[in-house]
Order: C-alpha cells, then structure tokens, then sequence
C-alpha cells in the first residue's frame, strides 16, 4: 500500500512504530549532515529527517527533493528534539530508512503556503494547486460539513431529498437564462434551471409533502462578491403551512447549523421581523446589517425650510445618521467620506456634516445658513451627544438617497470596527412589495417570482392597486447578507391567471409559458410555501470570507469565466452546424 498512515495523524504515542506515508513536498531544508523534509497531504505535515548516518544515498536523494514532489517515505516514529507547537504532528519525526518518487513536479507558479504570494488571478488559472493550500481546502471541508447537517437536520423534520431535472424550459422573468441547443429538436432550446421552483411546487401537488434538495442553480447575470453564474441552493418546501410554519422550521435550521457547524449559539428567542418598509425606513436596504445600530434619522421637519441652504429646501429627503466618538474626524477624513458618497457607484451629489463639540455646541459645514438653535435642534433629533459626528444626505428622490445613505453607514460601521466577522445578527425581512415597476419594461414585475402569494388582506387590491400588494414572502438576513428568501406559493389557477395578466402576459402567453403549472393546480393543489438558502454565502459566513468564490472549488471571476479550463470557448464549426445554430456575433 501507498501509504499506513496519513501526515496529520501521527503523535508520541506513535513512537517507535515504522510507517509509511504519502503525500506532497511542502519544504526541503538542507542543515549540513542532515535534510529535514516537511511531507504535506490533506490531513496535516509531518516532518521527515534524512541523515549520512542512515544512507548516503538516501540522504543524497533527499537533496534532490523539489517542492510538489509527490513522494512516498517509509521510516521509524521518533520523538522530535525541536519540537513544534504549531501542527498536530509537532511531537514527533520520522527517520526515514526508504524514499520513492512517486511524481516529480514542476516549480509551482505561487507558493502553497496560507500566505501565497499568488495574486487572484494566478490562483484561479491553478486552481488544483491552489486547493493544496490548507486556508482553501478548509473552506471546501467546511463546506461538506454544513451539506451533511443540512441533510441530517431536514431528514430528522421529515423531509424528503428529491433531485429534479437540470434540463428544462426557459422562464420569462427574473434574470436571463443560460439556454442549451436540442439536437434532436432543432431550432429549440432547454434552459438551466434559475431555481427548482415549478418543479418542487408540482412535487407538493403530488403529494410530497416536505421536499429538499441541495442543488446546482444557474443564472446569466452581472457578478459581484456574493454571485457566480452557477451556485447551489439548499431549496426547500411545504405543504399545508402558512408563513410562521416556515419561519420557525428554518429558524431552527439556522440554529441548528450555527451551534453545530460553528460552535455558536443563538439561543432561544426568535429572530428580529422586520417588514420590508420599515427595513427600507431605517436602513436603506432590504438586507440591513444588524451588528451595530447607527439607524437613519428623517431630518425634514428640523433641516426642510427652517434656513436657507436650497439643497435642503428642494430635497424630496433628508436623513442622517450619528457616527459616535468621530467628531474628531481631520478635514482628510471628512474629505474621503464626501469623495466615497459622490463616487458613481453611489452616486449622492455631496455630504454635509455637523461635529458636536465636548460643550456640547454644534460646529456644522453649514453654520451659515442656520441658526444655532435650529443646529441644536438637530443634535437632539439625532440623539448625539458630545464627540459625536452627524453625517447627512439629501436627494430628490427618498428611496434612492437611503440606498445611499445604506452605503455611508457600511462605510462608518466598517471604520468602526461594528461589523465583526465573528459576531451574528439574524433577522427576517417580511411583507415585501409584490411588484416594483420596470421602467425598461415599462410595466409592473414580480419582486420575486410571479408564484408568490399575496398577503390574503390585500388581494382585493390587485384589482383596484396593485403596486400597493404585499407579498406573503420573507427573506433571512445575517450580517447584512441574504442568505435565503422564500414565500408562500400560490396554489389557485385562477389567482394565478390573475397575477400574470398583472404581469402583462396574454392568457395564451401564460398557458404557453406556465400552462402545465396551472393544470397541475386544477387537480388539487395543496397551500404550499418554501424557502431556499444559498449554501454559498453560508460557508462564506461560516468561514469570514469576503467573497463566495473561495468556498466554491472551482469558481468562475468576475467576467463569468473559468480561467483554469478557458471556458466559455468557440466550439467547432461542426457543431453548430449539427445544433442549426449560425453565429451573427457583433462588429467592432
């Protein structure tokens, strides 16, 4: 056999013992008479001692030991002189009496060390080699850790793992489906599945009642930190529940996962709800991080018309928030705040200030045109004291300016110190909008999906108003981060009809697109509601990463490609024949 023992298991308890590992050259180093090799394989280092008093030759073939040699040592356990406290392994060595290279290898490209010297990009085009480094391949472990629970916690509530097809039709709404050519069918197309969601709701028809899955999602849209274009879900659903039903079932996953993967505990109570109005109130965002408080303070009232800066006097809203113990914030500092707020990923025309000095008066970038009782009015209105630093947005239009203000509260709350990794605030954001206006469209969308149910007490306004219909829908949110969002579904033909005209699709559109759906509810459709969670951004969470792509073993960057396999690529001119595909790609 390769090898009797693995290079993590090793300890004094094994000494004496002659054993014989298998793994990678992590290091050689080269001390006169003797070459000490640390010998790398998933589960630990173990280091591996040659000396003249053994073996020449074998001593000699040590020294010619590259790293990423893969290499096989057999040898005696001995008690290492200079011990290690830093790897499990530290106690001990092995005097090696036998060497066997496996596989010579090439110098890599960056060190396989937790601090490489590998910039992105590099790590992605050798990312087999990037894995070996222990910081990755923790990730991936933790990852298969939280898979297992999530099956054990939802086999123990009764659900049933069901996998569903990969092929299937497009959808209209949402983001843009990544769509495959039929050979067999020319000129037709399957889509990769968005999400399961058709499908698990027409499992709860037939009668499945608790379904799950943890499966592959894909979806052709712009990237960020949080998004690649495929992902996985852990997609779940009900039948016969309403909204605490779900609520409470995945608040206990949560739990569950936390205490058992993480070694945290939330403890009893239930999350924080929060509707999404008032999320959008005090936060400026749907995803609001909850570590820290610094809430936004509506200044209309105080601010609007009580002097005469216009900027003020014209804004449609004005809000602030109260960064405490900053008053002693430099110009410098003041300076890259404004530049931030004003950059054209956020977008806000300027920011004004106001320092509450340690007697209490008010020093503001907009002294002039107020008075000091009306300044005073403003530190009392947002509850800061001495030391602390108002910092204000306005803009004609409220809902775009708190996204802005969303975004200068991250900011601060960062700079702060408020936003640590280690540190879990989870909430529900509940009672979203059922639709929001597209002004590309030039009509009203779904928020989520156009499944989703409305509140019950506002389905008499679909016919009147419905851009003022809540959703019976819900998201969870930790540190600032969606993690899952679901709803309860509708399981009414004739709702459903009701919804798509809302939509804008034809009775012939919608029969066409979503037909086999409605005719599956007119056999007896279940009340049915689900949730998915992104398994992602939870081992993202879990590990205090800053992006996704480090949990994911082979990720795409942030132009949708996949470096190591060059993909996408041209595909030959004879398959696109066989497809009836012809190229009609754009000129320069």
């Amino acid at each position: 056999m390769y090898r009797t023992k693995t290079c993590g298991e090793l300890r004094a308890a094994n000494i004496g013992e002659n054993v014989t590992l298998a793994g990678w050259v992590q290091r050689v180093r080269k001390m006169g008479a003797m070459t000490f090799v640390d010998l790398r394989d998933r589960y630990g280092i173990t280091q591996l001692v040659f000396d003249t008093e053994t073996s020449d030759e074998l001593f000699e073939q040590a020294n010619q030991l590259g790293r990423e040699y893969v290499i096989q040592a057999c040898g005696k356990v001995r008690e290492r002189f200079s011990k290690n406290n830093k790897i499990d392994t530290g106690d001990i060595e092995i005097l090696v009496d036998k060497l066997t290279v496996l596989n010579k290898a090439l110098t890599p490209p960056f060190t396989i060390e937790d601090n490489t010297d590998g910039g992105d990009d590099l790590r992605m085009k050798y990312r087999y080699l990037d894995l070996r480094r222990n910081c990755v391949r923790s990730n991936l472990e933790l990852r298969h850790k939280m898979a297992l629970e999530v099956r054990k916690y939802l086999d123990s509530k009764g659900f049933l793992e069901v996998e569903t097809p990969a092929l299937i039709g497009s959808t209209p709404e949402g983001a843009r489906d990544f769509i495959v050519p039929s050979r067999m069918n020319p000129g037709q197309f399957y889509a990769l599945p968005q999400s399961p969601q058709t499908l698990k709701q027409l499992l709860m028809v037939a009668g499945m009642d608790r379904y799950f899955q943890i499966v592959k999602c894909f979806r052709d849209e712009d990237l960020r930190a949080d998004r690649q274009p495929e992902f996985t879900q852990i997609d779940c659903e009900m039948s016969f529940v309403e909204q605490d039903d779900i609520l409470q079932t995945f608040e206990g996953m949560a739990k569950y996962l936390f205490k058992e993967v993480r070694g945290v505990d939330l403890g009893e109570q239930p999350f924080l709800r929060l509707s999404w109005h008032d999320a959008m109130k005090r936060f400026g965002s749907d995803k609001p991080d909850m570590r820290f408080g610094m809430e936004f303070v509506e200044l209309d009232d105080t601010l609007k018309g009580t002097g005469t800066f216009g900027v003020f006097n014209e804004a449609a809203y004005i809000g602030g928030i109260c960064a405490e113990g900053c008053a002693s914030y430099t110009r410098k500092q003041i300076d890259e705040l404004t530049d931030f707020v004003k950059s054209p990923q956020i977008g806000a025309k300027g920011l004004v200030y106001a320092r509450v000095n340690e007697d209490g008066s008010v020093k503001s970038s907009v002294d002039k045109f107020y008075t000091p009782e009306v300044l005073a009015q403003l530190k009392e209105k947002m509850g800061a004291k001495a030391g602390d630093l108002i910092l204000i947005l306005s803009g004609d239009n409220a809902m775009k300016t708190r996204k802005q203000l969303c975004e200068l509260r991250l900011l601060m709350g960062q700079r702060l110190g408020l936003r640590d990794k280690n540190r879990f605030a989870l909430l529900w954001v509940v009672d979203f909008p059922m639709f929001e206006w597209s002004d590309e469209e030039q009509r009203l969308m779904a928020m989520h999906h156009p499944f989703t149910a409305p509140k019950p007490s506002d389905i008499p306004l679909l016919d009147t108003h419905p851009e003022q219909v809540c959703a019976d829908a819900y998201d969870m949110v930790c540190n600032g981060v969606e993690v899952g969002g679901g709803s309860i579904r509708i399981h009414d033909a004739e709702l459903q009809q009701k919804i798509f005209e809302i939509l804008g699709f034809t009775p012939e559109e919608a029969n066409k697109r979503f037909g086999f759906l409605m005719n599956a509810f007119k056999f007896g459709a279940p009340p049915h509601g689900g949730l998915a969670y992104g398994l992602d951004r939870w081992v993202s969470l879990f590990a205090g990463l800053d992006s996704i792509r480090d949990c994911i073993a082979f990720p795409k960057n942030n132009s949708g490609r996949d470096v190591m396999l060059d993909a996408p690529s041209i595909v030959d001119e004879k398959q696109l024949d066989e497809l009836c595909i012809a190229l009609n790609l754009p000129t320069e």
